[in-house]
């Protein structure tokens, strides 16, 4: 295990791990106190369509009982109708708003609704990616619409598939009774967070931003996950400047505490691998209590970044002043029963140069997930898995080799699928 680090199993993340999408508010790590650190490791305006162009509804309290009801439909010839929710409670709270359950009265539906606070001068990126998205490890979009309180500030309101739990529940759950997560869900669930990770950054070009246990839900019954919370997510073009004080700290990329402004989607990459490596530990691999500590935390455990490594992870970075610190094996980090290919699959995520993490397609064909792969894999109960291996455009581009290993031989005949297999070519 980690030296000096906290007790197996004792599951208490600061405050703002807890909250829903609240970020520690200090700027990224300017040099001096990075050096330091590894010193202390050694002690526009609102789009509107015909969905959207409902009048906006007066109140929206999410108390329980209260009903809100707006106007759908009206594309493609289809006719206009009135749905009506009745909010039943609070399941989420934090910067960007709230996000309550509700039901439909007309479908008696359960669904979530996450309602921010929208400055009319522009239009709302959640919205917009969020309404592009169609994958079934990602949380869609029902409904939008919009509200307005009585000092007429105008609100957003999401309407989403409702799932009860999250992985911040799971890790809690099995924290709380003293056991290690079963490796089985660990396997089901990070297989899922990397395929809709894969989806997210090949074909929606899209960064998260925000990957962590909170914003991954987990349907109790299917042991489905579903990537939500797209408030931090954005397009990223190369060769344009994004803020670098993005992504809650535990599962913050090194490359924004070194103040990265032209980063990519391998951020997203390191958040999974620390959200991978807390269901292995049944705690938070690097849980710093601020910017500096979020450093000292990652160095413990990979060492001291050489030049190239800094130079990788933001090139104008260039105080080189660190003591050096050996990296810590990573077969020491976890128990001595711990899978190699656990060992080996986060050792391929957590690395310093983004460009040496793998992509999130890679992560899914890893041994690791072999399991999972199995013609008669099941769940504990008897059940069957939840769709694992119904690829669509996430596999453009991809090698033959690689969706080889991604889609295994059972699934190929059962689909009529042919590929030859790449060491015959």
């Amino acid at each position: 295990m980690l030296p000096q680090g906290p007790q197996l199993l004792q599951y208490n993340p600061p405050p703002d791990h807890q909250n829903h999408n609240v970020l520690d508010q200090a700027p990224p790590l300017p040099p001096a106190a990075a050096a330091a650190a590894v010193k202390l490791a050694t002690a526009a305006p609102m789009e509107t369509d015909k969905e959207m162009s409902a009048s906006a509804v007066e109140g929206n309290d999410p108390a329980a009982g209260h009903i809100i009801s707006t106007m759908v439909g009206g594309k493609n010839g289809e006719p206009k109708r009135t749905i009506s929710f009745m909010a039943e409670r609070v399941v989420g709270t934090g910067s960007f708003g709230i996000v309550f359950q509700a039901k439909c009265l007309e479908t008696e539906e359960t669904v979530a609704i996450k309602k921010v606070l929208q400055d009319r001068r522009y239009k709302n990126r959640e919205l917009q990616l969020i309404r592009l998205m169609d994958h079934p490890n990602i949380i869609s979009l029902k409904h939008c619409f919009f509200s307005t309180s009585s000092r007429d500030e105008l609100f957003l309101n999401l309407v989403m598939d409702y799932v009860p739990e999250n992985m911040y529940n799971v890790l809690e759950h099995y924290s709380n009774s003293n056991q290690r997560t079963p490796l089985v869900y660990v396997k089901l669930y990070t297989y899922q967070l990397f395929r809709g990770l894969a989806y997210l950054h090949t074909v929606a070009g899209v960064c998260h931003r925000d990957i962590k246990p909170q914003n991954l839900l987990v349907d109790p019954l299917t042991h489905q996950v579903k990537i939500c919370d797209f408030g931090s997510a954005k397009v990223l073009v190369p060769g344009e400047a994004n803020i670098s004080y993005i992504c809650s700290r535990y599962y913050r990329a090194p490359e924004l505490i070194f103040g990265a402004t032209e980063y990519t989607t391998a951020i997203d990459i390191w958040s999974a691998g620390c959200v991978l490596a807390e269901l292995l530990l049944g705690q938070p691999l690097f849980p710093g209590e601020n910017a500096v500590g979020q450093l000292v935390e990652i160095i413990k455990v990979l060492g001291t970044p050489t030049r190239e490594e800094i130079r990788c992870m933001n090139p104008s970075y260039n105080d080189f002043r660190f003591p050096q610190i050996k990296a810590h094996p990573w077969h020491k980090v976890f128990h001595k029963q711990m899978p190699p290919e656990a060992i080996d699959l986060a050792s391929r995520l957590l690395q310093y140069s983004p460009s040496l993490r793998c992509t999130a397609l890679e992560a899914c064909a890893h041994p690791f997930f072999d399991e999972l792969r199995k013609p008669n894999a099941r769940l504990s109960n008897g059940r069957p898995f939840p769709p694992l291996f119904n690829f669509k455009q996430e596999l453009a581009g991809a090698s033959l080799e690689l969706i080889y290993r991604l889609i295994p031989e059972h699934v190929q005949r059962q689909a009529s699928m042919s590929f030859p297999h790449p060491a015959g070519t």
